[in-house]
């Protein structure tokens, strides 16, 4: 019998997997057309007319068929839950409009649906125009589901807004974007980056295999350590965010110290929140196996159940297992991850507990440039497969979480809340730091070893509570909030001899090891973020129009070590601010939302030298205007938005503080849902000038801001083909303009256009549901430079073939 490697059998696996889907779609799709337990009344099962969709609903409690109508439908929906109660539903299988699919659900029960706007409906009793309904949310999801997936189901109606919490797109006074599970596993998604990918105002500020994955939001940067865990800080793995325990990542653009507080690393572009899993009342298990050139194998199970008295119960299990080389040379990569998601959801009483364990070892590891005096004219960028400063470097990393929330309703006005988690992270890395030393795309690089832990500790804790005074709604909120996060080191460069290479060239001639060597951490830097919180949505004119206030006092604690000693660097450093809050969305057309707001971010000021007595400078005060507006005409929707966004900045030398300051403008365009039917729309459009506008070099002053292009474009659709069904083609422009690598502006990168392209098809295999899946991303191998707003580059991704099929078992 031949012998294979572990990526070699994960790949003979899928080989079959993908063939036996396609032999047995036909018989697969005769028997699931011929199935006597679901009804289904289409008037044309096959061949759907205008306005109608496949709507696939499991026998149960009414309330769960409408929640996932809404789901499937993009619907909004409203309804008193005591009216839902005790109600059951047969299945129901088909091709419907929206108001069949309605219809026939609430057939037998007393109740009607009465369409309130475009794709929006409330649920009455009776005659739908003797009885207003009670509207318990701005749509039908209990408190403890998420909103509804948009109309294409690539986004969701709504996000969290952090002290403000879940909160639908078209009421909210900034942008915000939630991108789902389907968006997740259609794109074959392999870590945050590649969902940040659809997003115009996103770029990536490090390469895919560096040590950590960072990015920029509105041209600032933000580090893969401040994505939130529903919505809470220092709890997700601190260089790399896994994605297949994720229902949804949701960016909110722009600062947010009011939101959420301020992040560990005080990053002011925006906010990244990731939103676990969680075991939905239709039992899943969900098998996946996939591969990735160039010899990447893996596997991921998928797994939920809800159990007990009204299924109060869930459990939901993610793991993966993926390895083998990658298309960078000399690469080989393993990754495990394992999460469980418990939940309780009582008449009162809810409570979630999530667990992640991340592993992750990169042989070959990838990292960025500097730039050395010697380079007066940027090289040209390489290939992606080359790996540089050589396929010696290693990189393992190991994080652990554990977070737990509790809600609890007080009555049906008011809710308090806590939550409170714990982080383990530890990286060991043996790494070469190059510097491109000439035009030609010579380097030099020195070996350094590195070990980095991190331990760290989230609390938060509030209430909300809604209220009428007179004619005016008040949504109330109070939330505290507090981060804990202590940073040992290890550092070694000097037990390494230095080394060179070329650009262009892949190097596997060097060995460098750690073997026989020592290693001590030491403390590197204590943080300690404590908050509080209060904001009041005020709503006039029946809701049309709503105003937002509130104010966050934040406290800045932070330590320094040294990383050869161990002793306080600096003085510790104790500052506190006051950050307000104003947002303003009035809606003059159900179907249009204009808004307003003014917000900002916190970044901790200098820290004084030890021994010198100047003070501590508080925190810097990133301040954003913005106005926008936002359409929903049911199936398609989008917004555009302006904005202004000033950063401050500076530093301590010596007893003298030399300031600095960047303003950057920008014009935002997204667009997202069904222009036409069978067709989806994802992405838009960024814009942005950005300008100097306080440099300690007065000849920069005026200049355009490091790694902040102009034009970015990002603008991806999807055609279910006529001719095929269940097959679907898909395509992604991604288009970057050119951007500066120095303050002196002397140093450009050219711009660059990425092409993704894929396909997909939706089947069934021995009668259960089967997805095939075939992404090439970078498909015409564009080579290009990427950018961080530090200076430093990296090349981009190579062509890179992703197949995958999956499986509910």
């Amino acid at each position: 019998m031949p012998q294979y490697t572990r990526s070699e059998l994960a790949l003979l696996v899928l080989a079959s997997a993908l063939t036996l889907g396609g032999t047995q779609s036909a018989l697969a799709d005769t028997s699931a057309s011929s199935s006597s337990n679901s009804r289904s009344s289409s008037p044309s099962s096959s061949n759907p007319g205008p306005g109608l969709q496949e709507i696939n609903l499991p026998a149960g409690p009414l309330a769960t068929a409408l929640n996932t109508l809404a789901r499937q439908s993009g619907l909004t929906l409203a309804a008193d839950p005591s009216l839902l109660a005790g109600h059951s539903v047969a299945a129901l299988s088909g091709h419907f409009s929206v108001q069949q699919a309605l219809n026939t659900l609430l057939a037998g029960t007393g109740l009607q649906a009465r369409q309130t706007a475009a794709n929006s409906y409330s649920i009455v009793q009776g005659d739908p125009d003797s009885l207003p309904p009670v509207e318990v949310s701005a749509s039908y999801i209990p408190t403890d589901q998420l909103p509804a997936p948009y109309a294409g189901g690539q986004v969701a109606r709504g996000g969290r807004l952090g002290l403000l919490g879940e909160t639908d797109i078209m009421d909210a006074p900034f942008s915000i974007t939630s991108y789902t599970e389907q968006t997740i596993e259609d794109q074959q998604a392999r870590s945050i980056a590649d969902v940040l990918a659809n997003e115009p105002s996103v770029r990536a500020a490090s390469a895919r295999t560096n040590i950590n994955e960072d990015f920029t939001i509105r041209g600032l940067a933000v580090p893969s350590q401040d994505v939130a865990l529903n919505g809470m800080y220092g709890l997700m793995p601190y260089f790399r965010v896994p994605i297949e325990m994720a229902e949804r990542i949701e960016v909110l653009k722009g600062p947010s110290a009011l939101l959420n507080g301020m992040p560990p690393s005080g990053s002011i572009g925006g906010s990244v929140n990731v939103v676990p899993k969680r075991a939905t009342d239709t039992p899943l298990t969900r098998l996946t196996l996939e591969y990735l050139s160039d010899s990447i194998a893996g596997a991921h199970v998928d797994v939920g159940r809800r159990f007990g008295d009204n299924n109060a119960f869930g459990v939901r299990f993610n793991g993966m297992l993926r390895g083998g080389d990658s298309t960078v040379d000399y690469q080989e990569e393993d990754d495990e991850l394992f999460t469980l998601g418990l939940d309780y959801q009582g008449e009162r009483l809810r409570a979630s507990a999530d667990f992640i364990y991340q592993q992750q070892e990169t042989q070959g590891m990838v990292r960025q440039f500097t730039l050395g005096p010697g380079v007066t004219d940027l090289p040209d960028a390489a290939d992606g497969n080359v790996n540089y400063p050589g396929s010696w470097t290693d990189l393992e990393m190991e994080d652990s979480s554990g977070v737990l929330r509790i809600e609890y309703d007080i009555n049906d006005r008011v809710t308090v809340y806590a939550g409170g988690g714990t982080r383990s992270s530890s990286m060991d890395a043996l790494a070469g730091n190059p510097m491109l030393i000439n035009n030609d795309g010579d380097y030099m690089y020195g070996p350094a070893w590195q070990i980095f832990n991190v331990d760290s500790v989230s609390y938060e804790a509030g209430f909300n509570m809604v209220f009428n005074t007179g004619s005016i709604s008040h949504q109330l909120n109070l939330g505290a909030t507090r981060v804990d996060q202590d940073e040992e080191i290890f550092f070694d460069f000097t037990s390494f001899a230095p080394g060179t290479g070329n650009l262009y060239e892949s190097d596997n001639s060097r060995s460098v090891s750690t073997a026989g060597m020592q290693s001590n951490t030491v403390p590197w830097e204590d943080t300690t973020l404590t908050s509080y919180a209060l904001a009041d949505t005020l709503g006039f004119f029946e809701d049309r129009l709503k105003v937002t206030l509130g104010l966050r006092h934040q406290q800045v604690e932070l330590q320094n070590y040294s990383f050869v000693t161990g002793d306080p660097t600096t003085e510790p450093y104790d500052e506190s601010e006051v950050t307000p809050v104003v947002g303003v969305v009035y809606k003059p057309q159900e179907e249009i939302s204009l808004y307003a707001n003014y917000i900002e971010g916190l970044s901790p000021g200098p820290r004084a030298p030890v021994g010198v007595p100047t003070a501590n400078i508080p925190p810097f005060e990133s301040k954003q205007t913005e106005i926008g507006a936002k359409a929903d005409w049911g199936q398609f929707g989008g917004s555009i938005a302006l904005y202004e966004i000033k950063q401050p900045g500076g530093e301590l030398v010596g007893t003298l503080f030399v300031s600095n300051e960047q303003r950057l403008r920008g014009t935002e365009l997204s667009v997202f849902g069904n222009p036409v039917d069978n067709v989806r729309l994802l992405g838009g459009l960024s814009w942005i000038d950005s300008e100097l506008t306080e440099t300690s070099n007065a000849d920069n002053r005026g200049n355009h801001a490091v790694g902040v292009p102009e034009l970015q474009l990002n603008l991806g659709g999807e055609w279910d083909t006529p001719f095929f069904s269940g097959f679907t083609l898909t395509a992604r422009a991604i288009y970057t303009g050119e951007q500066y690598v120095d303050p002196a502006n002397n140093l450009e990168v050219d711009p660059w256009t990425r092409l993704d392209l894929g396909a997909r098809y939706r089947t069934r295999m021995m009668d259960k549901p089967l997805v095939l899946r075939l992404n090439l991303e970078n498909a015409l191998n564009e080579n290009y430079w990427g950018v961080a707003t530090a200076g430093y580059l990296h090349t981009g991704d190579a062509r890179t073939l992703l197949m995958s099929a999956s499986v509910d078992l």
